[in-house]
């Protein structure tokens, strides 16, 4: 038996491993020469002693260990050699059972992480054990965490920058602008609000302003008003008329103003407020007062308009958040991650809100995990049936291959103790 064939697969790596994979097949090494010098040294044992028994009867013992730890090394040498190749290239059946049965094995790993990691209970009770709000929250009240976010979520804003066209993003806002300002009648919206705010009276102090302007502009524009009388009057009317007539419509006037501004219950006003009720019911259910309105939206926003409006947001909206990312000391950059600090610190204080995030969290995974069990295990399946036969039992054997090592190295010092134990009872009894 040649010792590449007593010792399993020669260790041999594949090209390129480097990091914990060439530190994993360096110690997969090690012990396959290990587990094969035992074989070769229980080997030369037997031999000698079996050469030497019969002068020396005591090494029949000897002979006997050496024996029962030869067995147990190659029997164990040829279970663990079954798993990844065939033993010294014969096709015996049932070995080289990675190779063979790699589907079959990756579909059963995969049913078995469905079964018992992606379920509801299991997931649910985990989660619950963590406490992620809490975790969460007390990495989020750290300075460095909370401008980490900020600073990836710069990184994000200025990628979808570059992503979003800016004729599609002018588009958008141009259709919602049409479908939410354009398109629905102004006239019945506008009457009910406007019927609102003259129910509860908030157009009066828009009222009193005018007239506390009024009555000012009249006190202090005495000459206007005459002027506006002497202008309009007759040439044969003589000047000092004009003055006399002047001062009157001035005092009347000037006297009239202050009335309504004085007097909230003035007919003016009183006429006024039916006037602006009328308005805004006329607003909602008279047709041609309804048309009136959108012809007056029409003016003010023909489609050269609403596509200058659409663009003025955009690039305003762009240009804003730009300048917020790239500057680390910007308004939106400081009180977003002064956001991210606080909501940290409410989870971490507030057991209320902690549950309800946790709840929260909890919900959704289970749902991911209802929903998608069976495609997030076939990524396991999928990942195993694209592998080669041979790189998959490399890679396996890479993982596991130290550790069964020690299953031939206790072969043959379990084999070597059952060959002695074996051969004494034996003699004690026929002798």
């Amino acid at each position: 038996m040649s010792v590449q064939a007593a010792g399993g697969p020669s260790g041999s790596r594949p090209d390129g491993l480097v990091g914990s994979d060439a530190e994993k097949a360096a110690g997969l090494r090690r012990m396959k020469t290990l587990a094969l010098s035992l074989l070769i040294l229980m080997t030369i044992i037997f031999t000698v002693s079996f050469a030497l028994q019969r002068e020396y009867v005591w090494l029949e013992y000897v002979r006997a260990a050496s024996e029962g730890g030869m067995v147990g090394a190659l029997a164990d040498w040829f279970a663990v050699t079954a798993l990844f190749k065939y033993p010294m290239g014969l096709k015996i059946p049932h070995t080289a059972i990675i190779p063979n049965r790699k589907d079959a094995i990756g579909a059963s790993l995969g049913d078995f992480v469905e079964t018992n990691f992606l379920s509801e209970t299991v997931v649910q009770e985990k989660l619950g054990s963590v406490g992620i709000a809490q975790k969460a929250g007390a990495w989020l009240t750290k300075p460095a965490s909370a401008e980490r976010i900020a600073t990836e979520g710069s990184a994000a804003i200025r990628g979808a920058m570059k992503i979003l066209k800016d004729d599609d993003v002018r588009d958008v806002i141009e259709s919602m602008v049409r479908r939410h300002l354009v398109d629905p009648p102004w006239g019945p919206p506008v009457g009910r609000m406007a019927e609102r705010i003259f129910h509860e009276g908030h157009h009066h102090q828009l009222v009193d302003l005018l007239m506390d302007t009024a009555a000012d502009w009249t006190e202090h524009n005495h000459e206007v008003i005459s002027s506006l009388v002497s202008d309009r009057s007759p040439l044969w009317v003589p000047t000092f008329v004009d003055g006399m007539v002047g001062d009157k419509v001035y005092t009347e006037l000037n006297k009239f103003v202050h009335a309504v501004q004085n007097n909230p219950q003035h007919q003016v006003r009183l006429q006024l407020d039916k006037y602006l009720k009328d308005l805004a019911q006329d607003l909602q259910h008279d047709p041609a007062m309804i048309a009136r309105a959108d012809a007056i939206k029409e003016q003010i926003l023909d489609d050269p308009r609403v596509r200058e409006l659409a663009g003025r947001t955009w690039e305003t909206i762009k240009s804003a958040l730009l300048t917020a990312a790239d500057d680390p000391d910007s308004e939106l950059r400081i009180k977003f991650t002064a956001a991210i600090r606080d909501f940290g610190r409410r989870l971490v204080e507030d057991p209320e809100l902690a549950g309800k995030v946790n709840a929260w969290i909890s919900d959704a995974a289970s749902y991911l995990v209802k929903t998608y069990r069976h495609e997030i295990a076939s990524v396991i399946t999928d990942t195993v049936e694209r592998w080669d036969a041979v790189e998959t039992s490399q890679k396996i054997e890479l993982q596991v291959g130290k550790d069964l090592q020690f299953i031939r190295i206790n072969g043959t010092v379990v084999g070597a103790l059952a060959g002695l134990a074996i051969y004494a009872v034996a003699s004690l009894i026929f002798r």
